[in-house]
């Protein structure tokens, strides 16, 4: 305990920039702005002061006894990693992370070039996009319904809402027939708890504390992924019968449901195998000693894929591990590409990232992005306006989507990746996510068609105006942090 307190001595300005990370670090949390808005909901927010404070306690002495080595371990990677994101932020260039690719993304060369540079080997396997809650939730309790052996569930927020409690109770059902497992942030899934969802709930609904009270001792097996030095665990992975996944950006509640505008992948084959290994020990680090530091987990031998091209690669941010795959991949992919970057994100504030597609711009690249109307965070829309406005002017095209977008997806040449990270610091290089890329064609012209011209024809144009003062200057200077 000596060691932890040298932490807590050594880190106080991390510690303070971490705790505002946590209040933003996903779509949900977001909605803690909404408490400025209206005092029901301030009251609502004061209610819930036990549970938020049995939260923190989970995060700093609950963690610190379940899991001791990687509770240091955590503390002493987010100590290096907060001053180098604050120096990195403030560079007038981009420290290269790789080598520049030979060749453009979608290519053989390229695929080849991503696996000498130690990246996950990709696996055979199948995906097919759902957008939006119709698809992606209708599938899920279709799934849910028709399992035989085993359903197991990673989100970073289960909410407490009408909806995320019936599917709850369809859990509790399914776990007299066979095993539910289910993992939620305990951080994230708090802090939505606090706040209800746009839309009104039915008329006498009341939701609960929280939804590990409807589902713990009723059947299903509940764990939380708890939240160190306000680090979190932001995966979105939903396995039935070890044969069937979905990844993405969507968590359980009605945001995600019919509010906002989001993307899941099903994914087939034998990739799902590597899927569910990394559940499983991601189960497993949820009980004593936790994560060991510095030990790799043995993934099964899983059919690589004949042409890599076919392939998906399972890429993972985790900043214990140094892990930052998906950083890694995005910069390597915009860096090589000739044709097209094509991204949407709900929060965007990763400088390296940024970065990239400025010179992309300036090598005649086709750039185009998508970020929400409508957002959950005043200071991320703001920031993502001073972002839009340099970025246009470097000849970007840059959409704003008629509501909340909360899709994460990046199109280079003929090469996708989606998945559950955003495109700003927390994401790349903070919290713990789930990325799968391809460069399949069929994949790739339907995430184009489906998910990017759709949304380029529902959205406007970005106005400079709407970056106008110093407010998005000074947000964009904030959010680099998170």
């Amino acid at each position: 305990m000596k060691l932890v307190g040298s932490l807590m001595r050594l880190v106080p300005g991390v510690l303070a920039a971490c705790f505002a990370t946590g209040l933003v670090s996903c779509g949900a949390s977001l909605r803690m702005a909404g408490l400025r808005e209206g005092s029901d909901l301030l009251s609502e927010s004061i209610e819930g002061t036990g549970e938020a404070a049995s939260t923190v306690g989970r995060a700093y002495v609950g963690a610190a006894f379940r899991s001791p080595l990687n509770y240091v371990a955590t503390g002493m990677a987010m100590a290096a990693r907060r001053p180098t994101e604050l120096v990195n932020g403030n560079l007038p260039v981009s420290l290269p992370v790789t080598d520049a690719a030979p060749h453009a993304p979608g290519s053989r060369g390229f695929e080849a070039w991503l696996t000498e540079q130690g990246l996950p080997e990709p696996c055979e396997g199948r995906l097919r996009s759902l957008v939006d809650g119709d698809e992606f939730f209708g599938a899920l309790e279709r799934e849910t319904a028709g399992a035989s052996e085993a359903i197991d569930i990673q989100t970073f927020i289960f909410d407490n809402d009408d909806f995320a409690v019936g599917y709850a109770e369809k859990l509790v059902a399914r776990s007299e027939n066979l095993r539910v497992r289910v993992m939620y942030d305990d951080l994230g899934t708090m802090l939505s708890s606090r706040v209800p969802p746009d839309t009104p709930m039915p008329t006498g609904f009341e939701s609960p504390a929280s939804i590990h009270g409807v589902l713990h001792g009723r059947g299903p097996q509940v764990r939380r992924t708890l939240n160190p030095w306000l680090t979190a665990d932001h995966t979105k992975m939903f396995i039935f019968d070890r044969k069937r996944a979905y990844v993405g950006g969507m968590n359980i509640g009605r945001e995600y449901r019919s509010e906002w505008h989001d993307l899941m992948v099903r994914v087939e084959g034998p990739v799902v195998n590597v899927l569910q290994a990394d559940f499983d020990f991601r189960w497993r680090d949820c009980r004593f000693p936790g994560p060991i530091p510095g030990m790799r987990n043995e993934l099964p031998r899983v059919e690589l894929a004949r042409d890599p091209r076919d392939g998906i690669r399972v890429l993972r941010t985790d900043v214990v591990k140094g892990r930052f795959e998906v950083l890694n991949v995005s910069l390597a992919a915009i860096r090589a590409s000739k044709k097209r970057v094509w991204l949407q994100t709900p929060y965007f504030s990763s400088d390296s990232v940024e970065r990239e597609l400025l010179d992309a711009c300036a090598r005649g690249v086709d750039v185009r992005l998508v970020f929400p109307g409508k957002s959950d965070s005043d200071l991320m829309r703001m920031a993502n306006a001073a972002s839009a406005l340099k970025l246009t002017q470097a000849g970007a095209r840059v959409y704003i989507y008629p509501g909340m977008t909360h899709l994460k997806a990046l199109l280079c040449d003929d090469w996708a990746m989606v998945g559950s990270a955003n495109f700003d610091t927390l994401s790349m290089v903070i919290n713990r996510e789930l990325n799968l890329a391809t460069a399949e064609p069929r994949f790739v012209r339907e995430l184009t068609s489906r998910v990017f011209l759709a949304d380029f024809r529902t959205s406007r144009r970005f106005r400079k105006e709407e970056a106008d003062g110093l407010a998005p200057q000074i947000a964009e200077t904030v959010a680099d942090q998170l």
